[in-house]
C-alpha cells in the first residue's frame, strides 16, 4: 500500500517524481501529492485527493516554475489513518513549512505521540499517524542534542516509533540531500549516474537505472546526488544491505497497447509460468533433480518434515490450497493451508520437523511475514514463495523459489497467482525428492507436464472472444456463484474473488458437495453458476458426481457456463454456455482452468464501467496488519 519516491540529481525532479507516481499509482490512489526543494530554502508542496490525474491537473495550474528543483519526493496514497481528503494527503509539512515527510504503512503509538506535541502546542492539521513524524522530526531538528543535523533528527524519532512503516523526510535547508528508513515495510534504493532514487517499487526509477540496492529491516538511508550510506536506526553504518541488478526493463511495466495492465498480464502467463520454471530441473548422473533458487535446507532437512503449513492471504491462499493438494498426493505428507492473518493468533503446533511455506508476491505483506516470523520463533523451516528479489520474507527464510513474472501491475493477481501455482508444484516435487516417495524418472517425468503448461495456457487465452461475450450478457446480474471439486474447489474459490475485486458483485465459490448443506437455497431462476470440471479421464468419479450437480442446479433454473476438458461431451447437454480447454493431468489443471475466469471478471468490471487495474479500496502489496 501506498507508492513512495524521492529523487536527488540534475534532472527535473518534479517530472521524475510524476513519472514514477504514476507507475506506482496501482499501490494506492485514494490521493497523491509531491514536495520539490527549489535549493533556496523553499519546499513547493502540492496534494489533492482523488487518482493521480487530479494532482497532475493542480500542477498544470500552479505552472512548472513553482516547483522547479532537481530534488524531491512524492507519494501515492491508500488510506489507513484519516479519510482520502486533501488535508490527509502527503506530504505533510511541520510547522515551519520547511520538513516534508511521505509514509508508507502505521505508526502504531501514534497517539500518545500526537498527544506529546498537543501538549507541547503544536496544532496537527491532518487526521493521519504520518503527520506526528514530521513534526517529531522538526522538533529534534530545532532543539536537544541532534539540533541542527538532518539525519540525526531524523534516526532520534525513527528510534521512538512502533509499527510497520517507511518513511521519507527531505528539508529545505538540506536541498541536496534524503534521509528514509523502512521497518518492516518495502524501501528500495535506485543507484544512477550523478543521481540517486529512492522508491518502495522498482518501477518507480527503472527507466533511468536497473541498478538497485535492498535495504534490510529496521536501516536507514541518506542519498544524495553522488552517492548512498545505510545505517541502522542508531546510525552505525555497519550493517549489510544487498545490491542487485534488476533484470526487466520499463517496457514490462507498461501497458503495451492494452486498455488496462491486467489484460496485458493475463496474456503474459504462458511466459510467467514458463520463466518460473526454467532453471529449476538439473539434469545429473540420475537423470536430473529439482533445484530450489535459494536452497539453505538440506535434503536431510527436507526428508525429516513430518508436516507443512502453507501460510498466505488472498489469492495467493488459494495458490495455497493447490499447494496442498500436490504436496499431499506426491510425498504423503499431511498439509495444513493457513490464512496468514489468523496462523499466529491461533497458536499452531510448530517444531523443527515442520515446513511452513509462505506465499507473497511481493515478499512484503504484513500477515505472512508476521507468520513467518512466529514460525521461525518455534524453531520451525520457511520456504517462501516470492516475486520480489531481495524481499523481506525470503531474507528470512530458509529457502526460496522466485516466481519470475517481472512486475504486476493491476491490484487483483493473475499472472503472479498462476507462477505461484507452478511454484507450489516446484515445491511438492522437491519434497518428493528429497523423500524419495517419487523415483527420479517420476520427478522428470512430473516436471516435464509441468514445462507443457505454458503452451496449453496460451491455446486457452484463445477462448477470451467467447468467454467476453458471456460476461458482457452477465454483467447487469447481481450475484454469480462459483462451483468446483478437489483441484477446482480452489479454483472457483479464485473465480469469485476475482468478481469481487473487480467488478464489486456478490460472487461465491463452493465445493460442490456441499451444494446440498445450505447453498442450493441461493438457486433461482436464471442465476448464473459458473462450473469448472474434472476430466472425465483424470477423476472419473469426481466428473460424474459434479455433473449430477450440474444437473440440480440446471433443474432449479441456474443458467450453467461450465469450463471442461475438449472432447467432454458428456457434459455438453447440461451447459447453457461451454468454455472448453485442452486436456491436462488433474494436478495441473487450475493452470488451465483459472484463466478464463480471470478474462470473465475484467470483461464484466469494463462492462460495469469500473477501473480494472485499480478497484476500489484495495492496494497492491499490504504491508500492515
Amino acid at each position: 500500500m501506498c507508492g513512495i519516491v524521492g529523487y536527488v540529481g540534475y534532472r527535473d525532479a518534479l517530472g521524475v517524481v510524476v513519472d514514477a507516481l504514476r507507475r506506482m499509482e496501482y499501490r494506492g490512489y485514494d490521493s497523491a501529492g509531491v514536495a520539490i526543494l527549489d535549493g533556496n530554502g523553499g519546499i513547493a508542496v502540492e496534494r489533492k485527493a482523488g487518482r493521480l490525474a487530479n494532482l497532475e491537473a493542480e500542477l498544470d495550474e500552479a505552472g512548472a516554475a513553482k516547483f522547479a528543483g532537481t530534488s524531491g519526493m512524492g507519494h501515492t496514497r491508500w488510506a489507513t489513518h484519516g479519510a482520502p481528503t486533501d488535508r490527509n494527503a502527503h506530504p505533510h509539512r511541520d510547522c515551519s513549512g520547511k520538513l516534508a515527510v511521505v509514509h508508507n504503512g502505521i505508526i502504531e503509538n501514534f497517539a500518545p505521540l500526537r498527544r506529546e506535541l498537543e501538549d507541547a502546542g503544536i496544532e496537527l492539521r491532518s487526521d493521519t499517524d504520518t503527520e506526528v513524524a514530521v513534526h517529531l522530526v522538526a522538533r529534534a531538528y530545532a532543539e536537544g542534542p541532534t539540533a541542527g543535523d538532518f539525519t540525526a533528527s531524523v534516526l532520534a524519532v525513527l528510534r521512538r516509533l512502533d509499527g510497520a512503516f517507511t518513511l521519507v523526510f527531505t528539508h529545505a535547508d538540506h536541498p541536496g540531500t534524503i534521509v528514509a528508513a523502512r521497518q518492516s515495510t518495502p524501501l528500495v534504493v535506485g543507484v544512477g549516474q550523478g543521481e540517486m532514487f529512492i522508491a518502495s517499487d522498482v518501477t518507480a526509477f527503472i527507466e533511468h537505472t536497473r541498478e538497485a540496492v535492498e535495504l534490510g529491516q529496521n536501516q536507514a538511508v541518506v542519498i544524495t546526488a553522488d552517492g548512498y550510506t545505510v545505517t541502522d536506526f542508531d546510525g552505525d553504518t555497519d550493517v549489510t544491505s544487498r545490491p542487485f541488478t534488476i533484470d526487466w526493463d520499463l517496457a514490462a511495466a507498461e501497458k503495451g497497447g492494452h486498455d488496462y495492465f491486467m489484460l496485458k498480464e493475463i496474456e503474459e502467463q504462458p511466459t510467467a509460468v514458463a520463466d518460473t520454471l526454467i532453471g529449476h530441473f538439473v539434469v545429473d548422473e540420475n537423470g536430473g533433480r529439482i533445484v530450489l533458487d535459494e536452497q539453505r535446507l538440506a535434503d536431510q532437512e527436507l526428508r525429516e518434515f513430518d508436516k507443512v503449513f502453507v501460510v498466505a492471504c488472498g489469492s495467493s491462499y488459494h495458490a495455497g490450497l493447490l499447494a496442498k493438494y500436490a504436496i499431499e498426493h506426491w510425498t504423503r505428507v499431511p498439509v495444513e493451508v493457513e490464512l496468514a492473518s489468523e496462523f499466529r493468533y491461533r497458536d499452531p503446533v510448530l517444531d523443527r520437523s515442520t515446513l511452513v511455506v509462505a506465499v507473497s508476491q511481493s515478499g512484503e505483506t504484513a500477515d505472512t511475514l508476521e507468520a513467518v516470523r512466529h514460525a521461525k520463533e518455534q524453531k520451525a523451516r520457511v520456504l517462501a514463495i516470492c516475486n520480489t528479489n531481495g524481499a523481506q520474507i525470503p531474507r528470512e527464510s530458509d529457502a526460496v523459489i522466485y516466481t519470475r513474472t517481472g512486475p504486476e501491475i493491476g491490484v487483483a493477481s493473475t499472472k503472479a497467482f498462476l507462477a505461484q501455482v507452478a511454484a507450489n508444484y516446484l515445491v511438492g516435487l522437491a519434497l518428493a525428492q528429497a523423500r524419495g516417495t517419487k523415483y527420479p524418472d517420476e520427478v522428470a517425468r512430473e516436471f516435464a507436464e509441468l514445462e507443457s503448461m505454458p503452451k496449453l495456457i496460451a491455446r486457452v487465452l484463445e477462448t477470451a472472444p467467447q468467454v467476453r461475450a458471456i460476461a458482457r450478457e452477465l454483467a447487469h446480474v447481481p450475484t454469480v456463484l462459483f462451483l468446483g471439486r478437489h483441484v477446482g474447489y480452489p479454483v472457483a474459490l479464485e473465480g469469485a474473488l476475482k468478481l469481487k475485486e473487480l467488478a464489486y458483485m456478490h460472487a461465491e465459490g463452493f465445493a460442490a458437495g456441499e451444494l446440498k448443506h445450505g447453498p442450493i437455497a441461493l438457486i433461482e431462476d436464471g442465476l448464473p453458476v459458473i462450473v469448472v470440471m474434472p476430466s472425465p479421464k483424470g477423476r472419473a468419479v469426481l466428473h460424474s458426481k459434479l455433473l449430477s450437480n450440474i444437473r440440480e442446479i440446471q433443474a432449479r433454473g441456474a443458467r450453467t457456463i461450465v469450463i471442461a476438458e475438449e472432447g467432454d461431451d458428456t457434459v455438453r447437454p447440461f451447459a447453457d454456455d461451454l468454455i472448453e480447454i485442452p486436456a491436462a493431468p488433474t494436478l495441473f489443471q487450475p493452470l488451465l482452468s483459472t484463466v478464463p475466469l480471470q478474462i470473465f471478471a475484467a470483461e464484466v468490471a469494463q462492462a460495469r464501467g469500473y477501473d480494472v487495474d485499480k478497484p476500489r479500496n484495495l492496494a497492491k502489496s499490504v504491508t500492515v496488519e
